[in-house]
């Protein structure tokens, strides 16, 4: 029976498949050209290895593909955000016994240090969350 629940609908992408991901994300529709071209330019994998990476992403549900002209182009079918957030709720769950202000106290505390202009959009959010918590 398959499982409904909205992370394990689409399969967890492996490093791999972030990489191809951040490709698409950035950059928009691609051919597998395109892509390993982006991700190799200087040697490493091969054409046939993307090839076969963003056709297994296809199958598992990461990637759209259309494939109307010769050269496949392919889209990410998953959002950076949606990637994101499924990452950290797995990390906050597995490294932090389930609480994300140990993630957040962890994250500040180490090297490198946030930027001013981070600490500020933090300070914001804090400030948001703090509103939302008080009765009007």
């Amino acid at each position: 029976m398959p499982n409904t629940h909205a992370n394990s609908a689409v399969p967890r992408p492996t490093e791999a498949e972030l990489d191809i991901l951040r490709v698409l994300w950035d950059r928009g529709a691609c051919t597998v050209r395109e892509v390993h071209e982006q991700l190799h330019a200087d040697g490493g994998a091969g054409y046939t290895t993307v090839l076969k990476l963003m056709q297994i992403m296809h199958a598992k549900n990461l990637v759209s593909r259309d494939d109307a002209q010769r050269a496949h182009v392919y889209r990410a079918a998953v959002t950076r955000q949606r990637t994101q957030k499924r990452f950290l709720a797995e990390m906050v769950t597995r490294l932090f016994n389930g609480s994300p202000s140990q993630l957040v106290l962890h994250a500040l505390g180490e090297a490198p240090r946030a930027s001013k202009a981070e600490l500020r959009q933090i300070r914001e959010l804090l400030d948001r969350i703090d509103r939302r918590g008080k009765p009007q």
